[in-house]
């Protein structure tokens, strides 16, 4: 029975028995009978997430021992893998799967899917919850966009995402090379998707416009978090800047008649309400983004904003529903969901991509199935 009398479901029997022990429980989705209106869950400080494995934070809370059974990565492995692993040493590029300790690397590489971070690896801004260094960056390389351009060839890749740190010491932000490396690529791989994940540029059009003119086929800002939580989730970024960003992005697309997709990413679990993940969802539509992710934060180290709550699968899934409801495109919503998970699946005429992935020719060159 639940609090109110009435018997539980199947489904909700299932989830009570789903979580492991813990050291300590954090508050955890547990899903209403039908019909039932759910009470608003009361506020909780955002220090309860705690430190890690039984070591106490700097403010005296203590993390988890493990995280429940839903939060586990695919082990990497694969010759896809493998290889992409050993081609990336060899021509020292920066990949934001590793610097950010992405759970998906083994998937996507496996896909030859990959992340590459430009503008070196130091970051101007220190976000609360991102595991990539921060400081005064000392490292710049005009033929940045050359070398990229030439390595990712080798690489092969169906599809990458190039990111960068924030460089606020940089005139333009970076932005130039963003565009140059967008272009010198096209060069190199034309039949691959390109997908560009800028910081904000402090809200300069020209910034923008310089990244938009050399035409991504998605451009991708992150939101992060709900407006209530961005002072310490991203500290120097603005919610209305990133709206605002995203908004004139499509405006871009639109004026050079090329159709780039717009794309924004949640985490969830640092004390954020669902209103207040509502209001997210619909500010991003209103700035007609296109394509959304939801993933479960998790804490890089003691030095990063603690954790409040995981998340349970169904309520990503709720929360996709929800999504696609308002008129996004594409949802990715699940607890391992990152910014780039699934990215070559999202670009323009990706769907047409993956039916010749899955596809080959008779012996008339007519496209038939792959057998099985």
């Amino acid at each position: 029975m639940d609090e109110d009398g009435r018997p539980r479901t199947e489904a909700a029997l299932r989830r009570s028995h789903y979580t492991p022990a813990m050291a300590r429980e954090l508050p955890m989705f547990e899903a209403a009978p039908a019909g039932h209106v759910p009470h608003q869950r009361p506020e909780l400080p955002i220090s309860i997430g705690g430190g890690s494995a039984g070591v106490p934070a700097a403010d005296g809370s203590v993390a988890l021992r493990r995280h429940p059974d839903w939060i586990r990565a695919r082990m990497p492995s694969g010759d896809n893998f493998h290889e992409l692993k050993g081609l990336l040493r060899g021509l020292d590029l920066n990949t934001v799967c590793e610097e950010a300790h992405c759970p998906n690397i083994g998937e996507c590489w496996d896909q030859r899917t990959a992340t590459i971070m430009i503008l070196g690896d130091t970051c101007t801004r220190a976000c609360g919850f991102c595991a990539v260094k921060t400081g005064r960056p000392t490292w710049f390389d005009d033929d940045e966009p050359r070398r990229v351009a030439e390595a990712v060839a080798q690489l092969g890749l169906e599809h990458v995402v190039v990111t960068s740190v924030a460089r606020d010491d940089l005139p333009d932000g970076g932005s130039r090379i963003f565009a140059e490396t967008i272009l010198a690529m096209r060069a190199t791989s034309p039949g691959m998707g390109i997908e560009v994940l800028i910081p904000d540029f402090d809200g300069s059009d020209d910034r923008l416009r310089t990244v938009m003119d050399a035409r991504p086929d998605i451009l991708n800002h992150n939101l992060e978090t709900v407006k209530r939580l961005q002072k310490p989730v991203r500290k120097r970024a603005r919610w209305d800047r990133s709206l605002y960003v995203l908004a004139r992005a499509k405006d871009m697309a639109r004026g050079i008649g090329y159709p780039v997709h717009t794309k924004s990413s949640l985490m969830v679990g640092l004390g954020e309400s669902r209103d207040e993940l509502t209001e997210a969802f619909e500010a991003l539509r209103v700035a007609d983004v296109d394509i959304l992710t939801i993933g479960q934060y998790l804490r890089p180290s003691l030095k990063h904003l603690p954790l409040e709550r995981y998340y349970h699968p169904d309520e990503f899934a709720e929360m996709k529903v929800e999504a696609l409801a308002l008129g996004f495109k594409h949802v990715e919503s699940a607890p391992l969901v990152r910014s780039s998970y699934h990215a070559r699946d999202q670009v323009p005429g990706a769907e047409l991509k993956r039916l010749r992935r899955q596809a080959t020719l008779d012996a008339e060159g007519r496209v038939v199935p792959l057998a099985g």
